[in-house]
């Protein structure tokens, strides 16, 4: 059988790792798919690299249009990232009757209704395995491997990034900025960290998970999104002393009264796997009806990890390269007309537990005044610790049990307006995760 032929839009950290891993298990993958997968064009904005890997071995170019338009190539693997161009190159290719590989979930994230959309219509695949977790093969699990179960929640840590910070901070006792220098010096984080430590990068992962899970439309807009900066040095110290790690954590859960989409920092109990999570490791748990929960580890960053879930979506694209496109899986792992049109709840109506951290006046009447705020607010404490902070001031910590965010959101602030109290309240959700 002839050759699957591919074209490559950039040639940086991943596309490289793609060609590296293409060419050296090509014998092993060609046995897999059915037929070998060739590259046979790069098109990237700067092409230096790329043709000092390729010389005159095959075409590269900074024709991007001119590679998605190419007759010879039935499958486009973007790989330039963002959104703007990326959006275009891929409308563009699948306007021409190509496949798409993408590893770019902040384009589907944005924009994955109408890609999907219009793959569908032209009868293409658009494979995006890479764009969540790195290696780790969630989506088709989560597609595929679950299809059995009506899925109940997901939960992970989906950025390496911000997990390699926290579990610096945790296990030297560093404090953010010193951290993340050191993150952005051995690579784990850009120049510009913005969408990692703000949660950004999280939540375009999340809301691909979200829609696999659940059937529903991808709604990057709807999820709450909660980053790391905020974060103290004393907050982890306590998490610790009272048996939870924070993480930041993507959490999607099936209501009753609709979905929850949100990404933040959370306390997790440090006797659950995900706590136990470190570096720039990923990992997601899905907790379906009749499996119950599953745990997905493994690198979610890197050329030749991502290139493993690049490569992996080309053979699936290969073997169903010439399958009647409504034999194939479906793109969010539901039939587009099924799909559900289910409410994403804002984070005033989530439920969960809280740990709340202020500094008081250390005097009688203190504890008295803001336990009888919070039982006002239907909020039940599981725990409370106070500990001496200076002569006459204390920090109060206190742990509730699960209580409604708008009604926690209600009592921080009135317990901030009593007089005794001499900081903002520090509020970080607990997930038990279970």
């Amino acid at each position: 059988m002839s050759p699957i032929k591919v074209g490559l839009l950039g040639f940086g950290v991943v596309g490289s790792g793609t060609y590296s891993v293409l060419t050296r298990n090509a014998e092993e993958i060609a046995r897999r798919a059915g037929r070998s997968i060739e590259i046979v064009r790069v098109a990237t904005r700067t092409p230096a690299k790329a043709k000092s890997v390729f010389g005159e071995a095959l075409p590269v170019d900074n024709d991007l249009a001119g590679l998605v338009s190419d007759p010879e190539i039935d499958i486009v693997i973007e790989l330039i990232g963002g959104e703007t161009l990326a959006r275009e190159m891929v409308m563009l290719a699948i306007a021409n009757g190509k496949h798409v590989v993408t590893a770019n979930k902040a384009l589907l994230a944005r924009y994955g209704n109408e890609i999907f959309a219009a793959a569908s219509k032209q009868g293409v695949m658009v494979a995006f395995e890479a764009a969540v977790a790195g290696g780790i093969p969630i989506i088709k699990a989560i597609r595929e491997g679950l299809t059995a179960n009506r899925i109940q929640w997901v939960a992970g840590i989906i950025n390496g990034t911000t997990n390699f910070i926290l579990s610096e901070m945790r296990q030297r006792g560093l404090p953010f900025e010193t951290v993340l220098a050191e993150a952005q010096r051995l690579g784990y984080a850009e120049a510009d960290p913005t969408f990692d430590i703000e949660g950004v990068d999280a939540a375009h992962k999340l809301t691909l998970l979200a829609s696999l899970a659940f059937g529903i439309r991808v709604q990057f807009d709807k999820a709450y999104i909660e980053g790391i900066i905020n974060l103290e040095q004393e907050d982890i110290v306590h998490a610790e002393r009272l048996g939870y790690r924070i993480k930041l954590l993507g959490i999607t859960k099936r209501r009753p009264d609709g979905i929850e989409l949100r990404v933040h920092p959370a306390l997790v109990p440090a006797q659950k796997l995900l706590a136990n999570v470190e570096g720039a490791m990923n990992a997601v748990v899905v907790k379906g009806d009749a499996i119950g929960e599953t745990l997905y580890y493994g690198a979610g960053a890197g050329a030749e990890p991502t290139a493993s879930a690049v490569v992996a979506d080309l053979v699936d694209v290969t073997r169903l390269h010439t399958t009647d496109p409504g034999h194939r899986v479906p793109h969010l792992a539901f039939q587009p007309n099924a799909l559900a049109d289910i409410n994403i709840l804002p984070i005033s109506e989530i439920r969960t537990s809280y740990y709340l951290r202020f500094l008081v006046e250390d005097r009688p009447g203190v504890l008295a005044d803001v336990t009888r705020i919070l039982a006002d607010k239907s909020i039940s404490i599981s725990a409370m610790v106070q500990e001496q902070k200076t002569e006459g001031a204390a920090v109060i910590i206190i742990l509730t049990h699960e209580a409604r965010e708008g009604d926690v959101n209600q009592a921080i602030h009135q317990i901030e307006t009593l007089g005794f109290v001499h900081s903002s309240v520090t509020r970080i959700r607990m997930e038990n995760l279970s």
